[in-house]
């Protein structure tokens, strides 16, 4: 009865948001609506663009930037990326938003800070980048100013980016494993590409590169300062091997923890932005793929 009452209570807010459902991630009901933007929306909420590019606590327009993402290495501001020409994205074209997701590098040549991390878009496939594209482009436009970031020294010198690019940036999509299923691959593209998962979930180094030895092992130094669990396929600490798939997808549908518990601060609202917004086979695939991953030691 506990589980039911509490799936009642995280199912009712999900509900309630699927009100504004446009602003986070639908597509319009248009005839004229080009493939292109419906199959963009679907890239948009699974990459996440909603959370951080909003500043919902502070009354900002949707995509609008201006969220700050306290991190070990200072505040970082998250930018415009609504079609505005002058504040936003609106100038950019297919070539300088493939550059700036693949090689963390923007259209006037300025290495990006991987606060934004292009060190997983990068692994997006043309094609769904430029549906992404053509999905922000419909968006309403939004002249809000992008607020400079607060970071300390050596970490707010700009001209050391290449340096960390060069360490733990490979840009380029990763090709499907063909010894692995369909399902497998599938999942590893919405956990490591799309859903950038192990931005959070991975430890970082000293040079906030992503420790690869400690794949999807927990990060005790998350955004805001949250200590992040761990989502490999370990049973007990550092994994979720001791969850059924049932469980695991429920959980990415309604944030349900098996003994009942709810999801909540970054990950309810990646429920809420993101997982809850997939297909019950995209879901399925994240489980499928997970759940083979190890804990190094």
């Amino acid at each position: 009865m506990r589980r039911l009452l509490t799936a009642a209570s995280v199912l009712l807010p999900l509900a309630v948001a699927g009100g504004v459902a446009r602003a986070a991630g639908e597509a319009p009901a248009d005839d004229a609506v080009s493939d292109a933007v419906r199959r963009g929306a679907y890239i948009f909420n699974a990459a996440g663009c909603l959370g951080c590019h909003t500043d919902e606590k502070g009354g900002g327009q949707p995509l609008a930037g201006g969220r700050a993402l306290a991190t070990p290495f200072g505040t970082f501001h998250t930018p415009n990326i609504t079609p505005d020409p002058v504040h936003g994205i609106g100038r950019w074209s297919d070539a300088d938003f493939i550059r700036a997701l693949r090689e963390g590098v923007g259209p006037d040549g300025a290495h990006l800070f991987p606060a934004f991390p292009y060190a997983s878009y990068t692994r997006m496939t043309d094609r769904d980048l430029l549906d992404l594209k053509a999905y922000l482009f419909s968006r309403p436009a939004v002249a809000a100013p992008n607020k400079p970031h607060d970071l300390t020294p050596p970490f707010s010198w700009r001209f050391l980016l290449p340096v960390w690019q060069w360490l733990y940036l490979t840009p380029g999509p990763v090709p499907d494993d063909p010894a692995k299923p369909a399902a497998w691959n599938r999942g590893r593209y919405l956990v490591d590409a799309l859903g950038h998962c192990a931005e959070c979930h991975s430890p970082r180094t000293l040079l906030g590169g992503l420790d690869s030895d400690r794949y999807l092992a927990g990060n005790p130094d998350g955004p805001d300062g949250d200590k992040v669990p761990g989502i490999t396929g370990a049973k007990g600490k550092g994994g979720i091997g001791g969850w059924s798939d049932g469980d695991l997808t429920l959980f990415l549908e309604t944030g349900l923890t098996p003994d009942g518990d709810v999801a909540g601060g970054a990950m309810g609202e990646v429920v809420r932005n993101t997982t809850s917004k997939l297909t019950a086979d995209d879901r399925a695939a994240i489980a499928a793929y997970l759940k083979t991953v190890p804990l190094k030691e």
